[in-house]
């Protein structure tokens, strides 16, 4: 079969944004009066991670807050390991980041007395009330909201159903100066053909790699693909070991991915055991801030409290609320929630949800700076792809959506500040040595394999032993999926896979490089936690002489 159209990178091609979620759609709006912009979704548009976020976004607006607060408590829950200057370079911003979302029409819950006329709440680890929100769906708030405004822009191109397979990088164009990003293959799920799409700049803002677990409150389409393509492109990726785990994601036959927000908690919610093994709240044998310590605290406890008393979830009591402050109050607070669970047969103002912990982000990832840069130049990394420094050990809540604003505003700039590259011819995707798959249940079966042993053997509390065994397992289905990508032709499921393993790779790397425990990563086997210790940076130390397929 003859390769696929080549295609040319001009100084007046478009910036490629891969991903819809409000780390792209903010680069995306703030670069679109000036350059073209293509924004690729693998998935339909609205399927991203944002949607599915709860919470809220931190907003240093109160007379009763700081800078150094919030800088305070994002270091306090990143645990010895979040940059400083990257904390308060996003604290500072964080009032205009939520006064630009004010500008573009995200409806939050308006308080007349509180800072810009908004409510603020409050979640683990904060001092203070600083969450603005949108009752308890403001991802997808905000989600709309941007959305709208990107597609009727006329300098924006979105593209539903087309997902990248790699970085178009100097390799390909087998250069032997200093490489850079020219671009990115990407395949028309639909029309399943593979193009080249050149490229002013690529930014990477697809999301975290939760699906490499088998229990995620993450949507279908957190595959770590960002992550997977920088490092297979030679970048270098940091502190994947501190995978975040939520504490309370509902626990039901029929629902095993909703999340239960944190400020469920905020306002007064209980953690409790089960009633056959005697009711009582736990958190104050764990950490004297109780349901208010930070998640890595919550969720360990949730843990070790299941496992000590042999039961498969514990309680999160929302009826002291109900009595504090009302079933009115509970019901337009949470109205999500509350139409979830009731759909479901269980009215929480009257009796308590069950949860249990699940993987809900990815800490770590594509190191970079605070414009987005990667180390290949032209690649940028916003939101929950990359690594700015922000998360440490651990996430304080609501800091990512922050994150993705500010540091996608930041992004754009320096995009915008570059020269573009000059004129060059980029390599078709190849396709002749390859035929059509002829046994789906392969790329299934690894997928299902990779997940549940990621889950038993990298889950909350881990062991060397536990960590050598994945990572045995992983090289096995590594070969055997590399195997299946260059024989057959690509689909999503297949790309999503290659990645995902990777992703696995990464993580069962970095955690063994970990000798203590600190955030998010705990062992068995380093159960101290060090006085002083660095980020885990991954420098990719493969042979890049061999050229890549394309």
């Amino acid at each position: 079969m003859a390769k696929n159209a080549a295609a040319a990178n001009t100084p007046d091609a478009p910036v490629v944004i891969i991903g819809a979620g409000l780390a792209g759609l903010t680069v995306a709006l703030k670069l679109a009066e000036h350059v073209p912009v293509v924004v690729l979704a693998k998935r339909r548009l609205n399927e991203g991670a944002t949607a599915w976020a709860q919470g809220g976004i931190v907003g240093v607006l109160g007379s009763d807050d700081s800078i150094d607060s919030h800088v305070r408590d994002t270091q306090d829950a990143g645990a010895g390991l979040v940059d400083e200057a990257t904390a308060r370079f996003i604290a500072e911003r964080s009032a205009a980041a939520v006064g630009w979302l004010v500008e573009q029409g995200v409806p939050f819950t308006p308080d007349a007395e509180g800072p810009l006329g908004l409510h603020l709440t409050r979640e683990g680890g904060h001092a203070v009330r600083r969450i603005a929100h949108a009752a308890d769906a403001t991802g997808k708030a905000i989600h709309d909201a941007l959305l709208a405004k990107a597609a009727a822009h006329p300098n924006i191109a979105l593209r539903e159903r087309w997902m990248a397979v790699d970085l178009i990088t100097s390799r390909h164009l087998q250069r032997s100066e200093v490489s850079r990003c020219y671009g990115v293959y990407a395949l028309d799920i639909d029309a399943q053909r593979v193009e080249a799409l050149p490229a002013r700049a690529v930014v990477l803002a697809t999301g975290g790699a939760g699906k490499v677990y088998r229990y995620t409150t993450n949507p279908d389409t957190s595959t770590g693909d960002g992550i997977a393509m920088a490092w297979r492109a030679g970048c270098r990726v940091a502190n994947m070991e501190f995978i975040q785990f939520h504490p309370t994601c509902l626990y039901h036959p029929q629902e095993r991915s909703f999340l239960i927000t944190e400020a469920l908690r905020g306002e007064g919610g209980q953690l409790r055991l089960p009633d056959h093994v005697g009711g009582a709240r736990f958190m104050a044998d764990h950490d004297p801030r109780m349901e208010l310590a930070p998640r890595d605290i919550v969720a360990r406890a949730i843990d070790f409290e299941m496992k000590k008393h042999g039961v498969d979830h514990v309680w999160l009591d929302a009826t002291p609320i109900v009595r504090e402050k009302g079933e009115a109050f509970l019901k337009s607070h949470f109205p999500t929630i509350y139409a979830r669970c009731l759909s479901l047969g269980l009215d929480i103002t009257r009796e308590p949800i069950p949860v249990v912990p699940a993987v809900h982000f990815t800490c770590g990832g594509v190191v970079s700076d605070l414009a987005g840069r990667a180390d290949l130049p032209g690649l940028y990394a916003v939101g929950e792809t990359a690594y700015s420094g922000l998360h440490g050990a651990n996430r304080l809540a609501s800091n990512s959506l922050l994150e993705c604003v500010v540091l996608g505003e930041s992004c754009a700039s320096d995009i915008l500040a570059e020269a573009a590259p000059g004129a060059v011819a980029l390599p078709a995707w190849d396709e002749s040595q390859v035929e059509d798959a002829d046994e789906q249940v392969v790329i299934a079966h690894n997928w299902d394999e990779l997940r549940l042993l990621m889950w038993n053997y990298v889950g909350i509390v881990r062991t060397t032993k536990r960590l050598e065994r994945a990572l045995h397992r992983i090289a096995l289905l590594k070969g055997e999926i590399h195997d299946y990508y260059a024989n057959f032709r690509v689909n999503r499921d297949l790309l999503e896979l290659r990645n995902l393993v990777d992703c696995a790779e990464l993580i069962v790397r970095s955690a063994l490089r970990r000798h203590e425990s600190r955030g998010l990563h705990y062992s068995r086997d380093y159960p101290r936690t060090l006085p002083a210790s660095l980020p885990t940076v991954l420098v990719d130390e493969r042979d890049t002489a061999r050229p890549p397929r394309r």
